[in-house]
């Protein structure tokens, strides 16, 4: 398989359900189409922003189908195909792979997390790189699955001709550039997982990233890179700094309903999330809604049903 070259802002796709907690597919496909005007580098389906875990199988494919039948030419489809064993992980990825997926982002193993030491993890992953008919990257967003893997078990796995990068949720940078350290000069995909450390990163090489601000705010992540990569250090910072207080809104405080209702807001099919997650309250729609306006992202439009 050949290497695949991950550089730009890629959206953790959120999962829209109607209020019978049923999958809304009409909304998923317009929030693709409406992606697709933005100069993105791709799509994640099946992210942690997806609501993956609260997903059967078969919603799983369906959204594959249809991320990889709408999107535009170019674009890289990513697909979260981690399981909690290591066959399921490459039965799903091998699913994912006939329907067209690029890639697959496969998140550490966490059920049994005192057990996922590096030997247990470099088993997976080597296993799972070998028998999958796509490339991997490794998935570490420690905020969920308490699993943290190692820059040693990083730099034994980068060096595996189906591994091709690794998507770090953790938001350290000290740990980050450990991670760069580690893979020195293989030609290897480390993005970062968070627009809490899009910039830092940008000034460190990294030049991919996969974060949940990009379903709402897709041209700010982007302008981010552009103005980096332009030469222009104080734009890019000012644009990170200004929507920061957006992200840590929507990642951390109000989390995945705090997303969708942003969508919603900014013009993209939010929807409702799954239970037993939890709709916003009336004051936290009011209290984000000021956020996104402090942050220059609001729109004056009605939400849409």
């Amino acid at each position: 398989m050949s290497f695949i070259k991950i550089k730009g802002v890629i959206p953790p796709m959120i999962t829209p359900f109607n209020e019978n907690d049923e999958m809304d597919y009409e909304k998923h496909v317009y929030n693709i189409q409406k992606w697709n005007e933005y100069d993105l580098a791709g799509y994640l389906v099946l992210g942690s922003n997806s609501e993956t875990v609260y997903l059967t199988e078969e919603e799983k494919l369906k959204l594959v189908d249809l991320t990889v039948k709408h999107k535009k030419d170019g674009k890289i489809v990513m697909v979260g195909t981690g399981m909690e064993s290591t066959k399921a992980t490459i039965d799903l990825t091998n699913k994912a792979a006939d329907l067209g997926a690029d890639c697959a982002l496969i998140v550490t193993p966490f059920y049994y997390g005192d057990k996922m030491n590096d030997e247990a993890l470099i088993n997976y992953y080597t296993e799972v790189a070998d028998k999958v008919k796509i490339p991997v990257l490794i998935y570490n967003v420690t905020k969920f699955t308490h699993v943290n893997i190692s820059p040693k078990a990083v730099k034994v796995l980068c060096k595996h001709p189906n591994i091709i990068g690794m998507k770090d949720s953790s938001g350290s940078i000290p740990q980050l550039i450990d991670f760069k350290r580690a893979i020195g000069n293989t030609e290897f995909n480390l993005m970062v997982g968070t627009a809490s450390a899009w910039y830092p990163a940008l000034t460190l090489g990294v030049q991919g990233s996969v974060m949940a601000l990009a379903n709402c705010c897709p041209q700010e992540c982007i302008d981010v890179q552009n103005e980096y990569e332009a030469g222009n250090l104080e734009k890019a910072k000012e644009i990170y700094e200004r929507v920061f207080p957006v992200n840590s809104a929507v990642t951390g405080k109000y989390g995945i309903a705090g997303l969708k209702y942003a969508c919603d807001i900014l013009d993209f099919k939010g929807g409702f999330v799954r239970k037993p997650l939890l709709q916003l309250k009336e004051q936290e729609k009011n209290d984000l809604t000021e956020i996104l306006k402090t942050a220059d992202v609001y729109q004056e439009l009605s939400i849409a049903d």
